[in-house]
């Protein structure tokens, strides 16, 4: 079993404090990210959300769990009714006018051996989000 980490990085051209916007404002968040009800950056904070697969939808439940402003944000990531607990780190260093960002998912083996669980959903789902959404998001703004 793979217990290394998922981590996918990519530099966009945004100063930082634009991604750190984009990664910690409800608003900006839906536009890239998942719908969220509600999102605030600050320890304790939980949000929820709904995604997953063409087949299945779930019920995702996140803490967060550490704020560096401008620079880290940390949370918990569950889904309700399935065991298993990871983490997700957003870390972004400012590269002038660029920045790059860094995402880790540590924990993905906790979750049930299913497709929807697999590491290769999580790669695939995370390249997507950062590589392609996130970009695209802050290309147009």
């Amino acid at each position: 079993m793979n217990t290394e980490p998922f981590v996918i990085e990519r530099t966009y051209n945004s100063p930082a404090d634009r991604v750190w916007q984009a990664i910690t404002d409800k608003d900006k968040m839906k536009q890239w990210y998942f719908k969220l009800d509600e999102f605030k950056p600050e320890v304790g904070f939980e949000f929820r959300f709904s995604g997953g697969s063409k087949e299945k939808t779930y019920l995702h439940i996140c803490t967060i769990t550490e704020v560096v402003p401008g620079k880290k944000l940390t949370h918990t990531w569950t889904y309700d009714g399935y065991p298993g607990h990871s983490f997700v780190t957003f870390e972004l260093f400012d590269e002038g006018d660029k920045t790059r960002l860094k995402l880790t998912h540590a924990g993905i083996e906790s979750f049930p051996a299913e497709k929807d669980f697999a590491r290769e959903s999580f790669a695939k789902g995370w390249t997507h989000i950062i590589g392609t959404s996130l970009k695209e998001y802050l290309e147009k703004v």
